[in-house]
């Protein structure tokens, strides 16, 4: 099976098995999803999404989030990795969003890289979850392991991956693409014990028995 061809069998199939597949950070719009993207480098959803409820309620908008005091925020998000450098970012974040971009978030990749805290991973989130434009495909732990792991990449760094699987996915599809994978690596592919015999891919994928776990060597570095 030619690789495209391939590609094309994964995500029809990925469909099929998680048609609810969605981004799991809870937000209400494009603000409240950048800020929960830039707290979630490092960090799970589940605990991203522990923290963001308060933090919205007491600074809903840039506006106000760009006026407030450090230690508030430090103390609000205190759980999450990293808390002390990312709670510097969002309130600079929220200020540039002010003072560049009339308080709205951006709408391309360019402008949202400029933003403190935020990378081309961030923006292809905020873009495509939030303005449903496809940028890029958002390349995190789950998308690198199952996407090597199904063959669809040999690369095992995220932005030679994401360029890989550009090649073969269509853009419409791209993230979906994301939030399949992303299930797939949670829920079934699963680092330390895949349930290879409950996966819709099994009969298609190459990684099984030694292969796996020569794969899983190369991903951790081991090899």
């Amino acid at each position: 099976m030619k690789k495209m061809d391939n590609a094309l069998e994964v995500f029809k199939r990925l469909k099929t098995v998680y048609p609810d597949a969605h981004c799991e950070l809870i937000h209400h719009n494009s603000f409240e999803l950048l800020v929960a993207t830039i707290l979630s480098a490092q960090c799970t959803d589940v605990r991203v999404n522990i923290v963001t409820p308060p933090l919205f309620k007491r600074f809903p908008t840039p506006q106000k989030l760009a006026k407030a005091d450090l230690a508030i925020i430090e103390d609000l998000i205190k759980s999450v990795n990293f808390y002390k450098n990312k709670s510097k970012n969002i309130i600079a974040c929220a200020q540039d969003l002010i003072k560049n971009h009339q308080g709205e978030v951006p709408r391309t990749v360019e402008e949202l890289s400029e933003l403190p805290g935020v990378g081309r991973k961030t923006a292809n989130v905020v873009l495509g979850n939030a303005f449903q434009i496809n940028t890029g495909i958002v390349v995190d732990t789950h998308v690198k392991r199952t996407s090597y792991l199904l063959g669809l990449t040999k690369a095992t760094d995220p932005a030679k991956i994401e360029i890989d699987l550009m090649k073969i996915f269509p853009k419409e599809t791209w993230t979906d693409l994301s939030h399949l994978l992303i299930f797939l690596g949670r829920r079934t592919c699963i680092a330390r014990r895949p349930q290879c015999d409950l996966c819709s891919l099994k009969d298609i994928c190459p990684a099984k028995g030694k292969v796996f776990e020569e794969k899983a060597k190369v991903l951790r570095g081991t090899k």
